[in-house]
């Protein structure tokens, strides 16, 4: 009677164990299927555009767009970076983004690690100013970022660029890093400090190394928003002065000017020219972006 009664009891919870893995299944089997249905959305664009590099014009907008090339040259590649002038383009981003990003992290991760660490009359007040940097798109400030850049004489200028840059980066900067901070361990700055360490030392040497995984996840992020910033180079940097234009206003060149003298061809290869560089530095440091958006979580 006992071992009926056992075995009624085990078969409600057997039944249940299997549907909850049947569903489990299910979920996992669509999540697949979106995951896959993503990856081609996304991958196929970036593929697409650059084959369309080493095609030619009449390939392009043929009947086979979809096709592969007949040929693999870099002409469109070689025009793109002389004609159009894309190599200049890109050399003045690395210069106004790497500037940026440097002067972002290392504001950012001062100011983050000041509200994150330190007690004092004020700190939440600034903490949510920054916060609040977020909430505000850039669009709504491009009319009057345009007069107070020109009232310091910085218009038409990289230096302009970059401060805008750094000001409307470090929101983000500080209200990651700031909670980041909040989940290294106290004892080990305490115990620099006891060591004679001034608070300075302890943040460069001691606090900064043990926040590495954060600091290259919001690097990189800053460097993909920068490189990829499109109105504010083109309110800051007018048409006059081609020389110190950016790569997106470069781009848009070619594909304005593509009305009057199409180069598709050469307007993929110099598309291809500002992704490659992105896509090769997610893929390097694509570990330790991971690992820094996890950190706080594990910790």
């Amino acid at each position: 009677m006992a071992i009926q009664t056992d075995a009624v009891r085990v078969a409600p919870r057997a039944a249940a164990r299997r549907r909850q893995k049947n569903s489990v299944g299910v979920f996992g089997a669509l999540s697949h299927v979106a995951l896959i249905v993503w990856t081609i959305l996304v991958v196929g664009p970036i593929l697409w555009t650059f084959l369309a590099s080493f095609k030619t014009n009449p390939e392009i907008v043929g009947d086979a767009p979809l096709a592969l090339p007949h040929s693999f040259g870099w002409d469109a590649w070689g025009r793109a970076w002389e004609k159009a002038h894309v190599g200049r383009y890109m050399l003045n981003t690395i210069l106004v983004v790497g500037v940026s990003t440097l002067f972002t992290m290392l504001f950012g991760s001062m100011a983050a690690y000041v509200l994150a660490r330190y007690r004092f009359w004020g700190n939440r007040a600034i903490y949510y100013l920054f916060v609040s940097g977020l909430s505000f798109p850039v669009f709504l400030a491009l009319v009057p970022l345009f007069f107070v850049v020109r009232n310091l004489g910085l218009i038409d200028t990289h230096l302009g660029v970059i401060l805008v840059y750094i000001a409307y980066s470090l929101p983000f900067t500080v209200f990651f890093l700031t909670a980041f901070f909040k989940t290294l361990p106290t004892s080990v700055a305490e115990a620099a400090m006891m060591d004679g360490c001034s608070h300075t030392r302890t943040f460069f040497q001691i606090m900064m190394p043990m926040a590495r995984p954060g600091l290259i996840s919001i690097t990189i992020f800053n460097i993909l928003g920068q490189w990829n910033q499109y109105l504010l180079p083109i309110v800051l940097l007018s048409g006059s002065v081609e020389d110190k234009w950016l790569i997106t206003q470069g781009i848009a060149n070619i594909n304005t000017s593509a009305g009057y003298e199409a180069d598709w061809p050469g307007l993929f290869a110099a598309l291809s020219m500002a992704i490659i560089p992105m896509m090769i530095v997610y893929i390097i440091f694509q570990r330790q972006i991971q690992s820094g958006l996890t950190a706080g979580a594990v910790k």
